[in-house]
């Protein structure tokens, strides 16, 4: 069994993952249950909530795929929506800025992204995460360019730590394909921005590449991705805890 198999192995057997916040909102207790290994299990108020955001959506469809044509907005939701059922399996508290295939900025009219990127801040806010996936496809002008890339805010280092631990499982996913791994990286943008709430922009990989397209319309391939987002959240927790 390769580490990619063990690492989609671990994640399946994953429990309920349980967390205790105290004492001015820091983390006073954390407890992941795997299968049938006996790991001490703390008390808690309620699930951990976990938003995801769908980019893009509605008029704004984000990047096309070269081949196909596949809109970046819809592989979006579909790859969220598998990562919603995921964490949900695992006793997760999902809240979702993007349901449908439309946007969030009501009618299509001047002005019409900045009431979007608002709505999605204002459902963050509500819903006082303790961490935030925006799932997004990236483009290159170079075909060759491959791979996830995970960015986080500049100063944040919760945000740091997340996208690290995701860009891990991401690199595990494309080493199956010869892909070279790649490093999280600070991005300027505005998920990442308008709340102070642990954030991160999950690149599932390049439409602008003929490989990864392949590969990203494929819902078994969305599964796993999925699977290593979730993985990679679960590596964040767990170097929490030991911090």
């Amino acid at each position: 069994m390769n580490r990619n198999e063990k690492t989609r192995s671990f994640s399946k057997k994953l429990g309920i993952l349980l967390f205790t916040v105290i004492a001015s909102g820091f983390i006073a207790a954390f407890a992941l249950c795997i299968g049938a290994l006996s790991v001490p299990v703390f008390a808690v108020t309620r699930p951990m909530c976990i938003v995801l955001d769908a980019g893009h959506g509605g008029v704004d469809g984000g990047v096309v795929g070269r081949e196909t044509g596949v809109k970046e907005s819809d592989l979006n939701l579909a790859v969220t929506m598998k990562l919603k059922t995921v964490l949900e399996r695992a006793g997760f508290d999902v809240v979702l800025t993007r349901k449908t295939e439309a946007g969030l900025y009501g009618a299509a009219t001047t002005g019409f992204k900045k009431r979007d990127m608002q709505k999605r801040k204002e459902i963050i806010e509500e819903a006082k995460p303790v961490a935030v996936i925006s799932v997004h496809q990236n483009f290159y002008p170079t075909r060759t360019t491959r791979g996830g890339q995970v960015f986080y805010r500049t100063g944040s280092e919760s945000g740091k730590k997340l996208a690290e631990g995701i860009q891990n499982q991401f690199n595990l996913l494309y080493a199956e394909e010869g892909v070279s791994p790649r490093t999280a990286a600070k991005g300027d943008y505005y998920m990442l921005k308008c709340t102070d709430y642990t954030s991160v922009i999950a690149e599932c990989g390049f439409l602008s590449n003929r490989a990864d397209e392949s590969l990203l319309v494929a819902e078994s391939f969305q599964e796993r991705v999925a699977e290593a987002i979730y993985a990679g959240l679960i590596g964040y927790f767990s170097a929490v805890s030991g911090a």
